[in-house]
């Protein structure tokens, strides 16, 4: 059985639900490396929402480029690696977007609670791709 996935597949995983690891330079040390929640839709950007004060925002601003890894956390493993340029976006984030990033995490009940009005949104737009189960190349 092969692990790779199409690049149909790769786009319907990468949209599905899974903490994502974003990675992204710190300068003379290893990279950042933290869980994040993202969006994503096919074709489009990865988008991460932050508040634009914390040390990942800063980092994401210094590099300009950040890589995200998602995974399922059940066998067969399978995950997707994104990498590219990170867009930034200053404006602060509308609730009903940071209230659509809870109920996609959270569900309707808990992702209704009240969260930071200080996020900004970071999106990473892919510029290559990694998949498979193990070791992979980027595609």
């Amino acid at each position: 059985m092969t692990l790779a996935m199409t690049p149909d597949e790769r786009e319907a995983f990468l949209a599905g639900v899974h903490v994502g690891v974003l990675a992204v330079e710190e300068a003379g040390r290893g990279p950042l490396t933290v869980p994040v929640w993202y969006a994503y839709e096919p074709g489009g950007t990865v988008n991460v929402i932050t508040d634009g004060e914390s040390l990942k925002a800063r980092r994401l601003r210094d590099a300009g480029r950040c890589s995200l890894c998602a995974q399922s956390e059940e066998p067969p493993y399978r995950y997707v690696s994104v990498e590219g340029p990170v867009t930034e976006d200053e404006h602060t984030v509308d609730p009903d977007e940071r209230r659509a990033m809870a109920h996609r995490y959270l569900g309707a009940e808990i992702g209704a609670r009240p969260t930071s009005p200080n996020s900004s949104g970071n999106c990473p737009r892919p510029s290559r791709r990694g998949t498979g189960g193990g070791s992979s190349g980027w595609w």
